[in-house]
């Protein structure tokens, strides 16, 4: 069914909760009606960090705008993935061009921030304001930052029996506790100012708005602990509605309807979401034809069989890749700051809180931490690399890995993101009918 402010048609919307489990109603119209409608190739995209239904359907409907034009002949439909995940109110919304404003000297929650956070950690009321209220108050920059650690620790922990608790491999490490990244866990103090750090790189570099005219103090850095903390808190969700949710739902499918050709994309997190999808995938089905990562905010190692710096270990999704009947195509972009600089920060503090200062991705931390959509898919053999005017040129490879650098049109900034969320661009969206070998 449609959207009334949707821009294409046949539209469907697949909304889970946080342990993957689908809407009903929703799921069994998707099953009914793209059969009755004569779907042939179905497009199926998971928003990243949206506080809200209208800033995923908006994001849906402003990138699913080209595809009529640009695959007249095709029998196309569409699903939006809506799940539990936040955007921090001074973050862009996808393709809305950021108000430019000077960065406030002392971030706070304000109130739509709040809610988000109510939203997505139902029954935590009491630990939000009492964050907020250390945010605004900053007493010291010793107990009080410790306490405020405590408070983000229990405002994004799982019962690690829940489902959740199953979806931490890569977000943790040995010697913390199940279900909680490791920057939680350490010196509080130690951790924001490292963060404090790191923003501060961000700004100078030119890439957001403002410039820092004061050393970084460690309380600036704690409003980007509850941010990064939270962010931990929506990757282990991504992993568990991607696997738990969608990869099953589209087994049902391919029982339902085994001629539809389903395309996953996904954004920032929602890329993590599509990509567990794979290893939720019922054995023998195989009708995924490919998959499309825009800006993927998680380990550019994920498909990696062999860790460089760990030849013992593999990626979380080694060998997933091999699930897809067509390729894996990661567009990335150099003008992501956000992927760039504080993504590779947070993932080392997540499984070691102790100090990186100056932490940049082309350090050897940056390598190790770094994020796909900064650089694309690194340490799988046979991965093929385009700039993107090449790839809109060339036949993509029919399976396999694929890098495409997308940094000629993924480059509009916006503190604190960076070109993060600059993907609704009519190339973006040929990307993924060529994969699919959609015309």
């Amino acid at each position: 069914m449609a959207d009334p402010g949707m821009s294409v048609t046949p539209y469907w919307e697949l909304t889970f909760d946080a342990d993957g489990d689908v809407d009903t109603g929703q799921r069994d119209r998707l099953l009914d009606g793209v059969g009755r409608r004569g779907v042939v190739d179905l497009v199926v995209f998971a928003h990243g960090w949206n506080s809200d239904r209208s800033g995923a359907t908006g994001l849906y409907s402003r990138f699913f705008a080209p595809f009529p034009a640009l695959a007249p002949h095709a029998r196309l439909g569409y699903v939006g993935v809506l799940w539990p995940s936040m955007r921090f109110s001074d973050e862009p919304i996808p393709d809305i061009k950021p108000v430019p404003a000077v960065a406030p000297s002392r971030p706070t929650l304000d109130k739509n921030t709040r809610h988000a956070l109510l939203e997505v950690f139902p029954g935590r009321a009491t630990l939000v304001e009492q964050l907020a209220r250390l945010l605004e108050q900053r007493p010291d920059e010793g107990a009080s930052l410790e306490e405020f650690g405590r408070l983000v620790r229990l405002l994004v922990e799982v019962p690690p029996q829940g489902p959740q608790g199953a979806f931490t491999a890569d977000t943790i490490v040995e010697g913390v506790p199940e279900g909680t990244p490791g920057m939680l866990c350490g010196d509080a103090v130690t951790v924001c100012a490292d963060f404090a750090a790191g923003l501060a790189e961000v700004e100078t570099s030119g890439v957001m708005t403002g410039a820092v005219v004061t050393p970084p103090r460690a309380w600036d850095g704690a409003h980007e602990l509850l941010r990064q903390a939270t962010y931990f808190a929506m990757k282990r969700r991504a992993g568990t509605v991607g696997e738990r949710g969608l990869g099953r739902l589209i087994g049902q499918l391919a029982r339902k309807a085994p001629k539809v050709r389903v395309h996953l994309v996904g954004h920032s997190f929602g890329a993590r979401l599509v990509s567990f999808a794979l290893r939720g995938l019922p054995e023998g089905v195989h009708t995924v034809k490919s998959v499309t990562l825009l800006q993927a905010a998680f380990s550019h190692y994920a498909f990696a069989a062999r860790l460089p710096h760990d030849s013992r270990a593999s990626g979380v999704l080694n060998g997933q890749q091999k699930r897809i009947d067509g390729p894996l195509v990661c567009c990335h972009s150099k003008h992501d700051s956000a992927l760039g600089t504080i993504y590779p920060l947070a993932s080392r503090m997540a499984g070691d809180a102790r100090t990186v200062l100056g932490l940049s991705v082309n350090s050897l931390l940056g390598a190790k931490w770094g994020a796909l959509g900064y650089g694309g898919i690194q340490a799988v053999k046979g991965t093929r690399s385009f700039k993107l005017a090449d790839a809109l040129k060339a036949q993509l490879p029919t399976a396999g890995c694929v890098n495409i650098d997308a940094s000629a049109v993924v480059r509009r900034g916006g503190a604190p993101s960076g070109a993060h969320s600059d993907i609704c661009h009519r190339e973006l969206a040929r990307v993924v009918l060529a994969a699919g070998r959609v015309a």
